[in-house]
């Protein structure tokens, strides 16, 4: 099968997802590259992207073990028409549960054939200097895989007739997925005085929940807690300081302090 063209699908807050997709798709060695990057508000109002004999590579971070809703939201605006995708998650090293599934799923329905999948690692939303959740990641060791695995899908496809008679890729998951729960109504907060009103927060935010008037202000029923705004302030103002929130960043930093190395189905 002859692709010369691909496409990077992601949704990405603090750009973990996105610089797994990249080192696989360097590890292709096709040099045509389309972002797409569902990450902005504006995403959500994007048509649909449509395929035409491309490789596609999807990506989504992993919160709670499934995939985040403005994730999936936006995915479903995908019309694959029968082109392969390369299905990858990424995940703060704790569990993947399954989201990796619901990804696939989700690429199904939309028209893609599932040809190579992947679970990486990247630094948790909740991770700090303090409490650190698999910080750095994804490092030059994990990325070097991601390049190595987006070899072997480009040899794998290379060698393919027909797509239509692969044989199904199977990856780890349980369906019904996991049912979504956990906190609501929490957000970073900002500590005023060390704030300079330059909006960056505002301008990362993947739900559009900030507004920067003369406070900052956070809808909290909005915000997806991805942290892209605390990771983001070039001042350090935007902290996640909720009892609850920083509780479970503490129970993850004992917990989840062994090193998870990335997963790869093809």
């Amino acid at each position: 099968m002859n692709i010369n063209s691909l496409k990077l699908i992601y949704f990405s807050p603090t750009g973990t997802t996105r610089r797994v997709l990249e080192a696989i798709a360097q590890g292709t060695r096709i040099n045509e590259v389309v972002h797409i990057d569902l990450t902005p508000p504006a995403a959500k109002a994007m048509k649909s992207v449509d395929m035409n004999n491309e490789l596609a590579i999807i990506g989504a971070p992993v919160y709670s073990g499934r995939l985040p809703a403005a994730a999936f939201s936006r995915l479903r605006n995908l019309r694959g028409h029968g082109a392969p995708a390369v299905i990858v998650v990424v995940y703060g090293n704790r569990a993947y549960e399954d989201a990796l599934l619901e990804l696939s799923d989700l690429s199904v329905v939309a028209g893609f054939i599932p040809v190579a999948a992947g679970a990486f690692i990247g630094e948790h939303s909740y991770s700090n200097k303090s409490r650190p959740i698999a910080p750095g990641r994804p490092d030059v060791e994990d990325l070097r895989k991601a390049k190595e695995f987006g070899n072997a899908v480009y040899d794998k496809i290379r060698d393919v007739q027909e797509l239509q008679k692969m044989p199904a890729l199977r990856v780890p998951g349980n369906f019904p997925y996991k049912e979504l729960g956990g906190l609501s109504d929490i957000s970073p907060v900002t500590q005023e005085a060390l704030c300079v009103k330059c909006e960056t927060c505002a301008s990362v935010c993947p739900g559009a929940a900030i507004s920067v008037k003369d406070t900052v202000i956070t809808d909290s029923g909005v915000c997806i807690r991805c942290c892209a705004c605390v990771k983001n302030c070039p001042t350090g103002a935007r902290a996640m300081e909720d009892t609850r929130i920083r509780q479970i960043a503490e129970q993850l930093t004992i917990k989840c302090s062994e090193r998870k190395e990335p997963e790869t189905y093809i």
